[in-house]
């Protein structure tokens, strides 16, 4: 809800303050982060080679919330939508900490003006790579522009947001090689 209602700031500072399972402390989790299963194969499993072996669910309620804090950060509220002429647009609006694309520990993956990157896969086949000019929090921010670049070899630039044709190849995936926003 923290995101929903823009309370980025606030967002960040419980999920690295232990409230995601990448930032708590193994201790207070019990045991190695890295064990994170849902549930253990008992030993009344009929396969004994997986006794004691560690499963995650497909979809738990924990997976699904995860998946829509993770629209949320890197897309917003809402991707596609209509405008006032009834023309399919599309915007991303990034929730984006600064730490996300470079912090003390990790040097930051930069483009060739020098910009901070950080690239996500858009419905698992279209990489989309935010270009943080600043090295600034991108919370409740829309790209300048968009380079769309078709597997055709064309590109078409945009300005704010992505117009309806385009728009509808971006949700139909298969003409468009990446977009960089």
């Amino acid at each position: 809800q923290l995101l929903r209602g823009k309370l980025y700031e606030q967002f960040f500072d419980e999920m690295t303050g232990g409230g995601m399972m990448p930032f708590m402390d193994p201790d207070v989790y019990g045991r190695s982060l890295m064990e994170c299963s849902s549930f253990m194969a008992s030993s009344a499993f009929p396969d004994p080679d997986q006794h004691g072996r560690g499963f995650l669910a497909r979809l738990s309620g924990s997976t699904a919330e995860f998946m829509s804090m993770y629209k949320l950060m890197f897309m917003g509220p809402e991707l596609f939508y209509l405008n006032d002429d009834k023309e399919l647009e599309m915007k991303v609006v990034a929730a984006l900490p600064s730490w996300l694309f470079e912090d003390e520990q990790n040097e930051g993956t930069r483009d060739e003006d020098g910009a901070l990157t950080v690239t996500y896969m858009l419905f698992g086949k279209i990489p989309v790579t935010y270009h943080n000019t600043h090295g600034s929090n991108l919370f409740g921010v829309s790209p300048e522009k968009y380079v769309v670049q078709m597997k055709s070899g064309e590109s078409h630039e945009f300005d704010a947001v992505v117009s309806s044709e385009i728009a509808d190849a971006v949700r139909r995936v298969v003409s468009v090689e990446s977009i960089d926003a």
